[in-house]
């Protein structure tokens, strides 16, 4: 009875949603196949180097001393030192580092510069945490590191709840287990510090302003004007802030916005810089926000607008949301938003992706130029910040569209292609050791 009894709950039980593992692996798969990619060459990368977990103690405000989780995962460093974020979120696991790790290796690749891919974090709620409680957690982390980080290794940047406050405190933190001779010369083991704090000018507003980018330039392609033109954002951090406040100058019109706390909705249109000072007054949340209606969680998906720019946390877009979805474009501000089945469910109601690995890639290339500037012992000025950021994004974005047009591939599928090419290629033409 008891057998049959637990056969019964096994059967019942309910089909897992894919993580974003799955979803990583799955899209990969998907351009491998069509690239034809060396069997040996798709052996490599659908695993991942290294995988640091470290279990280290921290004295809090009160006198406890809390144990912490913190992961770093290395993918791949075929084309140069590993890179990428380091996030503080309750969802931070070994299967999150891994997909996120390979994303980067992925958006790395198709911006053309030289690094590979790698991700971590900590799993914790930071709202749960004093300013001096995360610092300390901060430090110890870099420390239990130790050698699994460096600027010419692995180099970390922010990324979901972490920010420039963040990287100072990694980067002193690394400098100060070096020789006194070699302090300086270690600088741009992060990057993302705070511009006082050897950080680039622009580089807060980089991966923001690369989404905003990336739509202006398909709207140029497609013939569309987006003055007026209505978006909703997903996620009100760093990302979600710059995109909208840099589309809202070129005249679109921001109507709804959701972040942790609920979400708002304004149809007449909502301030992005009223907005944000309403936000730092109200510890981080849209809630209530004046100028605006309360929204029911499940219904902002289904806002009326032209433009959805998911800016928050991964697998967002299932096929259910998909499904309700009004705008004619998704342009994915955060890391694997989308997941595969809402995908073919984008693309099968014909609204256009701008995916992950392109449309946020502003922010890698604007780390790139900060880690350039701490090498070279150069400071550049805000202005040639952005010319050479849009520069760089244009030339990414021109590749991507220009081969999805030419092969008849969405352009998800365009730029992972563009981005295991050239990684192939780097294998092939060094050979593997021995």
């Amino acid at each position: 009875m008891e057998t049959l009894t637990a056969e019964i709950k096994k059967n019942s039980k309910k089909v897992p949603v894919k993580g974003m593992m799955d979803n990583v692996m799955e899209q990969f798969n998907s351009a491998a196949n069509q690239i034809k990619l060396h069997p040996s060459i798709r052996k490599i990368l659908s695993i991942t180097n290294n995988e640091i977990i470290v279990n280290f103690p921290v004295k809090m405000d009160n006198g406890d001393v809390e144990i912490f989780r913190g992961y770093r995962v290395q993918h791949n460093n075929a084309l140069g030192p590993y890179k990428g974020g380091l996030r503080y979120h309750p969802t931070v696991d070994i299967d999150a580092a891994r997909a996120l790790a390979m994303w980067m290796t992925w958006k790395t690749s198709l911006a053309g510069l030289p690094y590979g891919g790698g991700k971590g974090g900590i799993q914790l709620d930071p709202s749960k945490y004093s300013q001096g409680e995360l610092e300390r957690i901060t430090r110890r982390f870099t420390f239990a590191l130790a050698d699994n980080i460096g600027p010419e290794h692995d180099i970390p940047a922010p990324d979901v709840n972490t920010n420039s406050q963040t990287m100072a405190w990694m980067a002193d933190t690394y400098m100060s287990t070096r020789p006194p001779a070699e302090r300086t010369a270690n600088q741009h083991v992060v990057t993302g510090k705070p511009a006082g704090s050897g950080g680039l000018e622009g580089r807060d507003r980089a991966t923001g302003y690369g989404v905003y980018l990336s739509i202006k330039i398909w709207a140029e392609k497609n013939n569309i004007n987006l003055k007026v033109k209505k978006f909703i954002v997903q996620g009100f951090g760093n990302v979600g802030y710059w995109a909208a406040y840099f589309l809202e100058k070129e005249g679109g019109k921001l109507v709804a916005v959701q972040d942790a706390f609920g979400s708002i909705e304004n149809q007449k249109g909502i301030v992005v810089e009223d907005l944000f000072n309403y936000t730092k007054a109200n510890k981080g949340s849209v809630v209530d926000f004046p100028n605006a209606k309360n929204l029911e969680k499940d219904k902002f998906f289904a806002t009326e607008c032209d433009i959805c720019i998911p800016a928050a946390l991964g697998n967002q877009i299932t096929a259910k949301k998909a499904s309700q979805i009004k705008a004619s474009l998704v342009a994915e501000g955060a890391n694997g938003p989308t997941n595969v089945d809402g995908e073919k469910t984008l693309l099968e109601r014909d609204i256009a992706i701008i995916p992950d690995i392109l449309c946020n890639s502003g922010g890698v290339v604007g780390s790139y130029f900060e880690w350039l500037q701490n090498r070279n012992g150069e400071l550049w000025q805000l202005d040639e910040v952005m010319v050479k950021l849009e520069k760089k994004l244009r030339e990414s974005f021109n590749k991507v569209y220009e081969y999805s047009q030419r092969e008849g591939l969405d352009m998800r599928t365009a730029a992972y292609c563009i981005a295991i090419q050239r990684i192939e290629r780097a294998y092939i033409e060094r050979g593997i050791f021995p």
